[in-house]
């Protein structure tokens, strides 16, 4: 496990996923009791950084001031979204386990219930690759046109249309998408037939 700092933020531990657990662990025992949060980054293509992010409060009688922050992380292959649960090391962790699964699909080897979603709700919606029907349903206002801004004219400038960030072709996917079987054959009806 190796400590590195990027100036940026509190310092961070990259371990493997299979050292996840174990990692956790020993930074309990090194004095980082306190359990901030615990949530993942979508690196799509390649995979999830899960990170957790844990606290030491120096001792009263040290005259240290401050919690001491430090970030675990790993990745986590996307086909194999896995990795062994923290929570009896930090017992908040199961919450943010659960909605780090439901959001993300990782598993953390547990029974995991439901906690934000609706039953049924089908996929993880932080997914890169997860579709948001609602931006699919409800139109884009479109992209202004170069040059143009909103204090140039008093009335709104006609946009260009274009799809909203991360919602495929609508031949692709979605209600609007023709399949073949779905269009009716008009090779069986003749003119004449009707009400009779």
């Amino acid at each position: 496990m190796t400590l590195e700092d990027n100036g940026f933020g509190p310092p961070h531990r990259v371990v493997e996923a299979a050292e996840w657990h174990d990692a956790a662990a020993q930074l309990k025992r090194d004095g980082y009791t306190y359990f901030d949060w615990l949530s993942a980054v979508d690196e799509h293509p390649e995979g999830f950084r899960l990170v957790l992010h844990v606290a030491r409060v120096p001792s009263t009688s040290s005259g240290g001031g401050g919690l001491d922050h430090l970030l675990l992380v790993t990745y986590v292959d996307r086909d194999a979204a896995a990795v062994a649960s923290i929570a009896d090391v930090y017992a908040g962790a199961s919450w943010h386990e659960r909605e780090t699964h439901e959001m993300f699909g990782i598993d953390f080897g547990l029974d995991l219930e439901p906690l934000l979603l609706p039953d049924g709700f089908e996929g993880h919606p932080l997914r890169k690759e997860f579709v948001l029907a609602s931006r699919v349903a409800k139109p884009w206002p479109g992209a202004k046109e170069p040059g143009e801004s909103d204090a140039e004219s008093t009335h709104s400038p006609s946009r260009r249309r274009i799809k909203p960030p991360g919602v495929p072709d609508p031949e692709d996917w979605g209600p609007g998408k023709v399949v073949d079987s779905d269009v009716p054959s008009t090779s069986s009806t003749t003119e004449g037939d009707g009400d009779a």
